[in-house]
């Protein structure tokens, strides 16, 4: 306080040292309360990118299958009717039952697994996916000559404790 000529006390204006430094404490306070909550709202929204290329992709596959099965899709005599590479999917397959021989497509474009580890994103789409041809066990998903399902090649384990590689 300081007093003037005139009798009048005024107050300075300002925060003290201490007021600052509790203001500080708690910003920081909530700051590391609202971290992991943010950890968490990326992760749960990297696993709905996932639920859905999962679910566009398995459709896509199905689709094709179906196609193949009402002869629109070329199928060889040993073959069982899904998609011989991922890529068929997005590039298209020529409809055989077309005069024009028009092309089909079951994906507009091939997502890409979103829990797919590449910084430099130097991996083509298709290859961030793991594939199981129709001959191989669920349980231990291989390769084949052609593509029954797909999977997430990531090991970690989703906000639900299952394996993303099993999703």
């Amino acid at each position: 306080m300081r007093k003037r000529s005139s009798g009048l006390i005024t107050t300075s204006r300002g925060f003290t040292l201490v007021e600052l430094m509790v203001v500080v404490a708690i910003i920081a306070t909530l700051a590391t309360a609202v971290m992991p909550l943010r950890e968490i709202a990326v992760k749960r929204e990297k696993e709905q990118e996932l639920r859905l290329a999962l679910r566009q992709i398995r459709t896509a596959i199905d689709a094709y299958k179906q196609a193949a099965d009402e002869g629109r899709v070329e199928k060889k005599a040993d073959e069982v009717g899904y998609p011989r590479k991922l890529e068929d999917l997005a590039k298209g397959v020529p409809n055989i039952k077309d005069p024009k021989k028009n092309m089909i497509y079951f994906l507009r474009r091939l997502p890409r697994d979103p829990m797919f580890a590449d910084e430099d994103m130097d991996v083509p789409d298709v290859d961030t996916w793991g594939k199981r041809s129709y001959e191989s066990p669920p349980d231990n998903p291989e390769e084949g000559d052609d593509v029954f399902d797909i999977y997430s090649r990531s090991s970690q384990k989703g906000l639900n404790g299952i394996p993303y590689n099993q999703w």
